[in-house]
């Protein structure tokens, strides 16, 4: 993968549920647990200050609020995929779970793995997080 668009029409064609698809911008929505849950993932571009474009996936677990920080941090640590951040979901400021790479490591496969495993992950980490709500 070269560019966002190309990660677009893998995303349109490869049987992901697309819910937002603006310049830059791809949501999906997963259908976890046998339908019982869904996680929504975004795959934005970004820019590093050297011009090198990156994919981020990403995943709102909760809001800020009464989340223990230890438990997160604690989590960060322990993750061999992706990493927690804070970002603003309709200006609330939530944790979300988050992975950057350059385009000149993705391939479809690779694509395809992030999503699924940011959206599950997310999902997990919202369930734990979240007294077992699905917001997301």
């Amino acid at each position: 993968m070269q560019n966002f668009e190309q990660v677009r029409r893998h995303v349109a064609t490869n049987g992901f549920r697309t819910i937002v698809n603006e310049p830059f911008v791809v949501g999906v929505e997963l259908s976890l647990d046998g339908g019982r849950r869904h996680q929504s993932i975004f795959l934005t571009e970004l820019q590093d200050d050297d011009k090198r474009c990156y994919l981020r996936v990403s995943t709102a677990v909760a809001p800020i609020t009464g989340i223990d920080a230890r438990r997160a941090l604690a989590f960060n640590w322990d993750s061999r995929v992706g990493y927690l951040a804070i970002g603003r979901l309709d200006d609330v400021p939530y944790l979300q779970l988050c992975e950057n790479r350059p385009y000149d490591a993705l391939d479809a496969a690779e694509v395809a793995r992030l999503v699924l495993e940011i959206g599950g992950m997310g999902d997990r980490l919202e369930r734990m997080l979240g007294a077992e709500g699905d917001l997301l």
